[in-house]
């Protein structure tokens, strides 16, 4: 069966790169998922978005991403991400503390934008760690 190669990068590092059978993303326009031999597309990626990317005989590779691009293109993903974490680098009381204190801020002023981020971030970083939020 075909194989899509994906790499997940930010500014700072690589985040992963490998063989994939699919990959998922959350884009401004919703969802998306990538199979091989996929139409060209280049999509927006959400503040707060989990990236999933599907390996045959392995677990699923789950990243927190907060914004960026992605972009598919002859069975090549590549996601340019402002930020990413790896679910399993995420430090889980650290990622539940940050939305504790969004929360708060957001409860204080409604209209806290920064506040907003922090939450989808803390929230996105928890959900690939794939804990409940």
């Amino acid at each position: 069966m075909a194989k899509l190669r994906v790499g997940v990068v930010s500014p700072e590092r690589e985040i992963w790169s490998g063989e994939a059978d699919m990959v998922i993303a959350k884009t401004v326009d919703g969802e998306i998922g990538i199979m091989p031999q996929h139409a060209p597309v280049l999509g927006v990626l959400v503040e707060g978005g989990v990236l999933r990317v599907k390996r045959e005989g392995e677990g699923d590779l789950v990243a927190a991403v907060h914004g960026g691009f992605i972009s598919v293109a002859d069975d090549e993903v590549s996601v340019l991400a402002e930020v990413a974490e790896l679910g399993s680098e995420v430090d889980i009381a650290a990622a539940r503390d940050a939305l504790d204190r969004a929360q708060a801020s957001i409860e204080a002023n409604q209209e806290d934008a920064d506040a907003a981020i922090e939450a989808k971030r803390a929230r996105a970083r928890l959900r690939a760690a794939g804990e409940e939020v």
